[in-house]
């Protein structure tokens, strides 16, 4: 297991600061699958839960004795809810590959969220950011109210991507513009960095899933092949 070994304890020293090679490799995995995530492809969900792995070991500093100390609850907590999200979300994303939800071969078709579906958004996310801020103040977290924001809004804007709701990109957005100046302030630099990366890649996915929502506006969902209804008998 020396590969398990090199990844636990791997740093990188740049300009006096140490890195975690763990906190690299899981962003990395992370970029990747809001890439394919982009694209409409099933892959961003498992993908995106081995960077969920690493990324958990990484925000808790103090409890894993990484140079950065710092123990960002809510940063870990997400990965866990990211994980749980994410099987959803691939086994959402599956079914509707399998039942040619897309017209054009993407594995799901973005939508507008419903008016109902908004407000249930808007009071999941006042709900999760006063109960996470309260939970994350009990357990010592760097920044509760901040850490709890891009907790609520990150596991919103994972169920608004398993569902399609082309809103998640901005709720992305959202989130990034509290993580950037958080991870910063707490030494997470690569972290940090990644946040203003997606920020832009955000606007690009929003943009590109509101195009393909405007083109798959009007056109006919081809009928579900004989394979997918047989996959849909109990």
């Amino acid at each position: 297991m020396n590969w398990l070994t090199w990844l636990l304890g791997a740093e990188l020293h740049i300009a006096g600061s140490v890195i975690l090679w763990r906190e690299i490799i899981g962003n990395g995995f992370g970029l990747a699958s809001a890439i394919l995530g982009m694209r409409r492809r099933v892959g961003a969900w498992p993908v995106g839960m081995i960077g969920n792995v690493l990324l958990f070991t990484v925000f808790l500093g103090g409890v894993f004795d990484t140079p950065q100390d710092k123990d960002l609850w809510g940063q870990a907590a997400r990965q866990v809810f990211f994980f749980a999200v994410s099987a959803y979300g691939w086994w959402r994303w599956r079914q509707a590959r399998d039942s040619h939800e897309a017209a054009d071969g993407g594995a799901v078709a973005p939508r507008w969220a419903s008016g109902r579906e908004r407000l249930g958004l808007l009071a999941a996310a006042a709900v999760g950011v006063a109960v996470f801020t309260y939970a994350l103040s009990l357990l010592g977290s760097w920044g509760p109210l901040a850490d709890a924001w891009i907790l609520t809004g990150s596991i919103l804007a994972t169920y608004g991507m398993a569902r399609g709701w082309v809103e998640f990109w901005l709720i992305w957005i959202a989130v990034d513009a509290v993580g950037v100046p958080l991870l910063f302030l707490a030494g997470f630099y690569p972290s940090a960095i990644l946040y203003l990366v997606y920020g832009g890649f955000c606007l690009l996915g929003f943009f590109t899933w509101l195009r393909v929502e405007r083109r798959l506006v009007g056109v006919p969902t081809p009928a579900p092949t004989a394979e997918a209804l047989a996959g849909e008998q109990p």
